[in-house]
């Protein structure tokens, strides 16, 4: 059974289609990229996904449950979402520990009393998020790196066996992007690690570990598959609708203009 299984879905709001016949499957033991322009649709797909946006046709299966068929609020919590909505809303002086801790029942500044097993498994989430000197540093005084970092084991607390990123680097510095997608390197090689899907428009953020591509442009799948066989020049080239050369070394990507656009300087 696959984690995630997406049939025909579309999304049209009056004349325009927002997403056009996506279908996209995901198995246990994948790690798949998401890969678009802005406004490629990316984000309405992981709104529809979340059920935050309701499909207009198509079928969406998630662990083997039908959207329309199953309470999607309750499964939405078998899902781990690391995302910049939710990175803003986090209490500027909830400490690190509280933050992990929260995930378990997805609620947004914790309350309540922390459970001794809780506060184990959150201490154990925060050495795997290689953050444990940082349990009673409050959320306003981390740097922007190690608050990815512990949305990331704040959305494992509830052992999710699917971890969506929606572009986890944005608003990083160069050093911080790259320390974090190292970080990301390891913890999806690690033991027990959740089927990651990270959504980003940077093909320097795709790491050796992610084994499948999914590429959109204007609502519409472009290529999918895995990614040594749609990760080419031409497809990006289609995808960003402007003639690139895609480089490969040591594992990682970076592209080249072929020639400047018209109109810019």
């Amino acid at each position: 059974m696959p984690i995630l299984a997406v049939s025909d879905l579309t999304v049209q709001r009056g004349a325009t289609k927002i997403l056009d016949r996506i279908t996209w499957q995901v198995a246990r033991g994948e790690h798949w990229v998401i890969l678009g322009a802005n406004g490629s649709g990316k984000t309405s797909l992981l709104r529809a996904l979340t059920g935050y946006l309701t499909p207009s046709a198509g079928r969406i299966e998630l662990l083997g449950k039908t959207y329309g068929a199953t309470d999607w609020r309750e499964l939405r919590q078998r899902v781990g979402l690391v995302s910049s909505a939710v990175r803003q809303e986090i209490p500027d002086g909830e400490p690190a520990l509280e933050t992990i801790v929260s995930g378990r029942l997805a609620m947004i500044a914790f309350w309540g009393a922390m459970t001794e097993g809780d506060r184990r498994r959150g201490l154990r989430l925060l050495r795997r998020m290689e953050c444990r000197a940082l349990a009673d540093r409050p959320w306003l005084f981390l740097s922007q790196g190690e608050r990815q970092r512990l949305l990331i084991g704040r959305a494992l607390m509830a052992r999710p066996p699917l971890l969506i990123l929606d572009e986890p680097c944005a608003g990083l510095d160069p050093a911080a992007r790259e320390h974090f997608l190292q970080f990301l390197q390891r913890l999806a090689g690690g033991k027990n690690a959740p089927t990651l899907v990270l959504v980003t428009h940077h093909v320097e953020e795709i790491l050796p570990v992610f084994s499948h591509v999914l590429i959109l442009q204007a609502g519409r799948v472009v290529a999918c598959g895995r990614r040594k066989t749609v990760l080419t020049s031409s497809v990006l080239s289609g995808a960003f609708q402007a003639p690139i050369r895609l480089q490969r070394r040591d594992g990682r990507y970076t592209i080249q203009l072929l020639q400047e656009t018209r109109g810019l300087m």
